[in-house]
């Protein structure tokens, strides 16, 4: 399976009332949560729930996934002995507080079969996972890593403001492009805020960004309308793709552009994504 970008959404794990929303709300992702949002006395009850959120019917366009706590804590490693016995598995398992590789040998290790490999995704939040992104973008499961913008402001003593953290999501979007996988931007937190989001949004894209997580179905509609291919764009990468093709492969003049090879199949991976349909429901 290729992995996904694009919209992401997240509900707690213990409370399966979400759960319909989460399926059906038109985000590319919906993980379910056995880690942050989840207190400490509700994780067992939280793990029970998760099975059926696998269980359950999801849009066609939705990949499910999980997000576990750290495999290097108990609750890791009961999260991964329930989904191993899941009847329907996730699609998806995000590995929270990555700072080595080891963690997806560890996960891969427990979650792997001859008819089961689920994408792993590793959540970027520390400095330390900043400076060891060469070696875990290299991971040999890795499907893509998402940036983790409160944890990382925590450990680095530091604001969660566009600028503070600019230097980290540089680093990651540089370092995932350099092994091929998606970066997939963190939650924006100001849930009333959603000029801020929308703003955030296009900064994070423009980076080099594939896509946002969202905490609240509310957020989804801007999210969706940043990272979701504008008419003007797929009429765009129509043009140099078609242009491209009547070239036969030399480079060729659109408009005031020169259009090289990473150009024509920056448009072509545009209309990939824009042939599937979504609609973003609240």
């Amino acid at each position: 399976m290729t992995a996904p970008a694009g919209v992401w959404f997240i509900t707690p794990g213990h409370a399966s009332e979400r759960f319909p929303t989460a399926h059906e709300c038109g985000a590319d992702v919906a993980l379910v949560d056995l880690e942050d949002s989840v207190p400490s006395v509700a994780k067992p009850s939280a793990r029970a729930a998760a099975r059926g959120f696998f269980a359950a019917p999801a849009a066609p366009e939705c990949t499910l996934g999980v997000r576990i706590s750290s495999p290097a804590t108990l609750d890791g490693v009961r999260d991964l002995a329930t989904i191993a016995v899941f009847p329907v598995k996730p699609q998806i398992v995000l590995i929270p507080k990555v700072e080595s590789p080891r963690d997806f040998e560890i996960v891969a290790g427990v979650l792997d079969t001859p008819d089961y490999t689920p994408l792993l995704y590793a959540l970027i939040e520390t400095p330390r996972a900043v400076e060891a992104l060469p070696s875990i973008v290299r991971a040999d499961r890795i499907a893509g890593v998402l940036f983790g913008t409160a944890d990382y402001a925590t450990s680095a003593g530091s604001a969660m403001g566009w600028e503070a953290m600019l230097h980290a999501r540089s680093a990651l979007v540089t370092s995932a492009a350099a092994a091929g996988i998606p970066a997939i931007d963190s939650p924006f937190f100001d849930l009333d805020d959603l000029d801020g989001l929308r703003r955030e949004a296009e900064q994070v894209k423009t980076l080099g960004f594939a896509g946002k997580c969202c905490v609240h179905p509310r957020q989804l509609f801007a999210v969706t309308e940043v990272f979701r291919p504008t008419d003007e764009e797929i009429a765009a990468a129509r043009t140099i793709v078609e242009a491209a093709e009547t070239a036969g492969g030399r480079i060729v003049r659109v408009g005031h552009q020169m259009i090289g090879p990473p150009m024509v199949a920056a448009a072509r991976s545009l209309l990939t994504r824009a042939d599937t349909p979504h609609e973003v429901r609240a």
